[in-house]
């Protein structure tokens, strides 16, 4: 599984530690884990929380991840940005149970963490535990084991209502902001992960028209 992490510009401190806690978990496991910033406060390209859930959608809708980590102060915010993308479903990850919960009845394709609120002594070590809790084992399997059939179907019914709701995501991307976008998709690291990894050639496309913009 590929997995993205994305850390916004109040954070940008904590980029260190939040990324070798995911490469700790993750790679032995088997996954591949690609930082597409921001990776100090000193970043030329600036993300914001609405950023994060731009990137997020991106980098999901072109499956160029499968998975996106990221958060804000509280969490909420990123989370927020996060949902209103078509076809990201993310949750508010605390603590190593929330990561549990999620990845056993909703299986979203996202996350995000608070890195400011209760980030405090061996921070370090929930962060390895809820990335343990998501990654190690089959996620949707449900929670109690007796609900799971009904957990998936809800889920699916939710992805049935978001697709109803939302736009495509092409056309998602020509109607946001296009400085934002650009501000966005200009990290250091994007073109050398998104372009690399992104299997939607009409994604691709457009973002390339947008940075040569």
């Amino acid at each position: 599984m590929k997995i993205a992490l994305i850390i916004e510009n109040s954070q940008a401190a904590k980029s260190e530690i939040v990324h070798n806690a995911l490469k700790t978990v993750a790679e032995p496991l088997g996954h591949t884990v690609h930082h597409y910033g921001m990776y100090t406060p000193e970043d030329k390209a600036s993300l914001t929380y609405v950023m994060n859930g731009i990137l997020a959608g991106i980098l999901l809708n072109s499956k160029a991840a499968d998975f996106v980590v990221t958060g804000c102060g509280t969490g909420m915010g990123a989370m927020l940005a996060c949902n209103s993308m078509p076809g990201v479903f993310c949750g508010l990850v605390i603590d190593p149970t929330d990561a549990f919960l999620f990845g056993q009845i909703n299986d979203g394709n996202a996350i995000s963490m608070p890195y400011a609120k209760g980030f405090g002594w061996a921070a370090e070590l929930n962060l390895q535990d809820v990335y343990r809790k998501l990654f190690e084992g089959e996620r949707g399997l449900g929670y109690p084991k007796e609900r799971a059939a009904i957990m998936a179907k809800n889920r699916g019914i939710l992805k049935d209502v978001k697709a109803a709701t939302s736009k495509d995501f092409l056309s998602a991307l020509k109607a946001i902001d296009q400085d934002l976008l650009k501000s966005a998709i200009s990290g250091e690291k994007f073109q050398e992960f998104f372009f690399a990894n992104s299997q939607d050639e009409a994604i691709s496309a457009y973002l390339k028209g947008v940075l040569a913009a």
